[in-house]
This record gives C-alpha cells, structure tokens and sequence, in this order.
C-alpha cells in the first residue's frame, strides 16, 4: 500500500515536469511531501502488523525490502520534480541506491540490519519530505538558483556561491551520508569475514553488478547522441531502479535461503541489455549521430527488459514461498483450530 503512494508520486512528477528541469505547480510539491510521509508510515506499521497477526515470513521481509529497493527510483522521480534536477535525478538515485545495497550487502554477512543514529529509513525520509513542503512554499526555482541567492547569509562561502543549490545539496549528502555510510559498510563485513577466516575479494565481488550496472548506464549515457538523462531522465531512472531492485531482492533471496557467500552469477541477468544500448549509441558515434535503433525505443525497451525481469523474479519467488509454506500473498489464512 506505502509503495503505492510513491508510484503516484513519480507520476505526477512525471506529468507535470516530463523531463525534470520546469517547476510544477507548487500543489504537487505538497502532494510529494504527503505521499512520501505516507509512505514512510506505513512502510514502519507493516511489520509491527505482522507481528501482531502472527504472520510475518520470509516473504515479508522480500516484499518490505524489494519495494523499498523500488522506492529509491520513485522517490528520486518525484525529488526531481521538485527540485528540477533534470539530468542530474539520476545521481540523487544513485546516492539513494548506493547506501540500500551497501546496507543490504552487509546484512547478507552479518545476519544483521544495522542502521546509524542518523539514517535514511527515519531522518533521512523526513529531510527530503521537508524538503517537499519547502518548496510548495518557495518555490521549485529555489533549488536551481546559485547557492549565494538561495542562501544569502552563505553567499561569502567561496568556490559554492555561484553552484546551483540542488547541487550542493547533493555533494553535502555524498559527503556527509553516503560515503561515511559505505565505509561503516565495508568496515562491517570486513570484521565478519576475517573472524570467519573468509576471502574480502569474494564478499566485495557481490558488489559487482550493481558497480557494472551504474558504470555502464554512465557510459550509455555519455555515448549517447540524444542526452539520454536530459531528456528521458523517467525513464533512464525506472529502468535502472528496476534493475536495482532485481540485484537487491537476488541478494535478499541468497541470505533468505543461506547460500554460499559471493557473487551470484545470476544476478548478471540485469546486464545483458547494457551490451545491445552501449553498441547502439557507439554506432551513432561512428555513423554521424544516426543511431542503428532510435534511442527512444532502446530505452523504452531497456525498461520493458527490466521490468519483466524483475516482475519473472518476483512472482517466482512469491509462488515457490507461499507454496512451501501454506500461505497467501495478501491474505492471512485463518490457523485450522
């Protein structure tokens, strides 16, 4: 249901800022600000609830932690919007995704989710929910003007004055949320893997797909001859959270069924369209910016590859969990007395 809230989200994102770089009307700001503290709601009562009822499973936890997976490309559509990021919507996913599989990676060793003091699922959400309402009262335009004229008493800070504010927002969270986030990661797997006299290049190879998957979107980008992330940034986003949300939930099912440590080759699935849009943007390099296949219809077909194997992945497991263990998906069976 939280999950829900998000998707309209995006979609008004998407309405009324196709391409992320105009200021939707101030209403939808407040709309993003509502639907992500919704979402954040529920996404904290839903395993209270199944607590309570005595249901909670092995599915949940796939289910909590895939949507939120997906969460991260929905939520950086709607903050596009918001802040007119355009192209650079991208890398506000990415600071939002780099940090989820860092976490899940770690837990996947350490049998254990441990957030900071300061994290995203609590503080960071109600940063960026703030964030929402601010702008319904400033403004989307806000975000976009030099640093200096968003914050004047600031405006003495040399080098940053004249970046646009969006952008100093997202080197402080890179510098501040992120990287300090991957190290207490890597710090954490490291102690587990020594104390299990395990090998750091096998656990560090199950980040491999993710870098490959973020490596070879920026370099689909930067071949492209039609600015892929300026003009189709929705879609560029969707179809790599997508993908995202396959390595991640691959991930979750390996720990969920105690596989063997490191990199599951199956999870290169969510490459094997990267190869096809790399060479095609490479050839309109070499053949006067005339791509072999309009660059539109590659990336609807890179979303398309991506949803359906996420949506393959998905019902698989769901009917294989609630197959071995008597259940419903959104239902709760009464017990037989």
């Amino acid at each position: 249901m939280g999950f829900m809230f998000l998707m309209t989200s995006a979609l008004l994102g998407y309405i009324y800022s196709p391409r992320l770089d105009t200021p939707p009307p101030r209403w939808v700001h407040f709309a993003h600000g509502l639907l992500l503290f919704l979402y954040q709601t529920f996404d904290a009562v839903d395993g209270k609830q199944a607590r309570r009822t005595n249901s909670s499973s092995p599915l949940g936890e796939l289910f909590d932690h895939g949507c939120d997976a997906l969460a991260c490309a929905f939520e950086s559509m709607a903050f596009g919007s918001t802040a007119m990021c355009g192209r650079d919507s991208f890398w506000f996913w990415l600071i939002s995704a780099v940090p989820f599989y860092g976490a899940t990676w770690e837990h996947f060793f350490t049998n254990t989710l441990i957030l900071p003091a300061v994290n995203g699922p609590t503080e960071g959400l109600m940063l960026i929910y703030v964030a929402h309402f601010l702008t319904a009262l400033v403004g989307a335009e806000w975000w976009v003007q030099r640093f200096g004229m968003s914050l004047p008493f600031l405006s003495w800070v040399p080098f940053v004055s004249e970046i646009p504010t969006y952008r100093i927002v997202l080197f402080l969270m890179t510098a501040f949320a992120v990287i300090p986030t991957v190290a207490f990661n890597v710090t954490n797997v490291y102690k587990v893997v020594q104390a299990r006299k395990g090998s750091m290049l096998l656990a560090l190879a199950m980040l491999y797909p993710f870098l490959v998957l973020v490596g070879g979107v920026l370099v689909w980008d930067y071949l492209s001859p039609s600015d892929l992330m300026a003009n189709y940034p929705h879609l560029v986003v969707l179809g790599t959270g997508l993908a995202f949300g396959f390595l991640v939930g691959r991930m979750i099912l390996s720990h969920l069924c105690d596989e063997p440590k490191g990199l599951k080759t199956n999870m290169c699935m969510s490459l094997l369209y990267l190869p096809f849009a790399i060479a095609n943007a490479l050839a309109a390099r070499l053949n006067d910016g005339v791509a072999l296949v309009d660059e539109f219809w590659v990336l609807l077909g890179y979303c398309v590859f991506t949803m359906v194997l996420y949506l393959h992945f998905a019902t698989s497991v769901i009917h294989e969990i609630t197959t071995a263990l008597g259940i419903c998906c959104f239902r709760i069976t009464r017990k037989k007395a």
